[in-house]
C-alpha cells in the first residue's frame, strides 16, 4: 500500500503547497485507488503523480469547506474523459449530495458512469472483502470527519513441501489452502488449512483526519493505528488561534498520536504562514513528542510494506 499526497496545504494553495488531496493506491490489495478530500487544482497535480484518475473508485470528503472540496466537481468531470467509466462511491457529510446535485445543474454536466453518494455518520460506513472503514466526528467549526481504514487479516504463507506431503497436487486447491479453506482429496481425505499455512497476518490501519482542533476523537479514531495521517496547520506559538479556527498544532497532532499508541504519524495542512525554511523547526517541535513523525510535502509518496513506512519519492 502506498500514499500519495497531492495537497498538503492549509485554507488556499501557496508555491509550495495545493489544498488537501492524498491517494491511498491500493493496486496491490485490491486493484484501486481511494482519494481523501479534493481540494482546487486537485486534478492538475494528478498530473504530476503516479495515480491514475480511471482508479480512483472512492472518495472520501472529510468536510465540506472549500479547501477539501473544491477540485471535486471538476475531477469527476474530467475522470470521464481520462478512461474513468467504473462507478464511484463518494462519502462525506450531509449536505454533500445537495451541493453537487445543484452544481451539475446549474452547470449542464453529466457524468457517464455512476456516482453513488453515501452521507457518513459515525459508525461502520463500509465493508469489502478486504477492508473495513469507520467515520467518526472530529472537533472543527463545522461538521468533520475523521476516517480509519482497517484492512482485514491476511491469509498466512502457504507451506507447499507440507500441502505436497499430504498428497495435495499443483493447482487451484493449493489457493484454496492458501485463502484457509479446507480441502478434500479424491481419496476421501480432508486436508485443513491450519495444517499447511502459516498463522494469518494481522492487517494495516490507517487513521486519516482533516480539519481538527485536539479532542479524544481523533485519539479513539487512531488508536493503536499502522499510521495517523492527521492535520498540523500551526506550531504551538499558535494554539490559541488554532483552538478557534478548529485546528491542531504539530504538539497536539504528536500527543493525539503519542496517546493513541500509533506507529507513524505523517502530518499535513500546514499553513502557508511557515516557509520551507521553517520546516526543520516545525518537525523538531512535533520530535520532541512524538519521534515516528513525517511532514508531508505535496507529491511525497509513502510505502508500507512489511510492517515498515518507506518514504519513496519526492517531486
Amino acid at each position: 500500500m502506498d500514499i500519495e499526497f497531492l495537497g498538503t496545504g492549509a485554507g488556499m494553495p501557496s508555491k509550495q503547497r495545493n489544498t488537501s488531496a492524498l491517494v491511498l493506491d491500493l493496486t496491490d490489495e485490491n486493484r484501486e485507488n481511494w482519494l481523501f478530500d479534493c481540494g482546487e487544482a486537485t486534478q492538475h497535480q494528478l498530473l504530476h503523480s503516479h495515480i491514475k484518475p480511471r482508479k480512483i473508485t472512492k472518495i472520501f470528503i472529510t468536510h465540506l469547506h472549500g479547501d477539501h472540496i473544491f477540485g471535486l466537481p471538476g475531477f469527476l468531470s474530467s475522470r470521464a474523459f481520462l478512461g474513468g467509466e467504473t462507478p464511484v462511491d463518494l462519502y462525506g457529510p450531509a449536505g454533500l449530495k445537495e451541493w453537487l446535485a445543484h452544481t451539475y445543474k446549474v452547470t449542464g454536466t453529466h457524468l457517464p458512469y455512476k456516482l453513488n453518494i453515501h452521507e457518513v455518520k459515525d459508525g461502520l460506513i463500509l465493508e469489502t472483502d478486504e477492508f473495513r472503514v469507520y467515520a467518526k466526528e472530529v472537533q472543527h467549526v463545522i461538521k468533520s470527519y475523521g476516517y480509519r481504514i482497517e484492512q482485514k487479516d491476511l491469509p498466512g504463507t502457504l507451506l507447499i513441501d507440507k500441502a505436497v506431503e499430504k498428497g495435495v497436487p499443483k493447482g487451484p486447491l493449493l489457493q484454496k489452502l492458501k485463502d484457509g479453506h479446507d480441502i478434500l482429496l479424491e481419496n476421501g481425505t480432508t486436508v485443513y488449512s491450519k495444517e499447511v499455512t502459516t498463522e494469518r497476518r494481522r492487517g494495516f490501519t490507517i487513521t486519516v483526519i482533516g480539519d481538527t482542533s485536539y479532542c479524544e476523537a481523533a485519539i479513539d479514531l487512531a488508536d493503536c493505528a499502522d499510521i495517523l495521517i492527521h492535520e498540523a496547520t500551526f506550531t504551538n506559538e499558535y494554539a490559541k488561534g488554532a483552538k478557534e479556527f478548529g485546528h491542531s498544532t504539530i504538539v497536539e497532532a504528536a500527543t493525539i498520536a503519542k496517546l493513541a499508541h500509533v506507529k507513524n504519524l505523517i502530518v499535513n495542512h500546514i499553513s502557508a504562514r511557515f516557509l520551507p525554511s521553517e520546516m526543520p523547526a516545525f518537525l523538531v517541535e512535533g520530535e520532541a513528542v512524538f519521534p515516528h513523525l513525517s511532514i508531508a510535502e505535496d507529491f511525497m509518496r509513502f510505502q508500507w510494506k512489511n510492517d515498515e513506512l518507506t518514504c519513496l519519492s519526492k517531486k
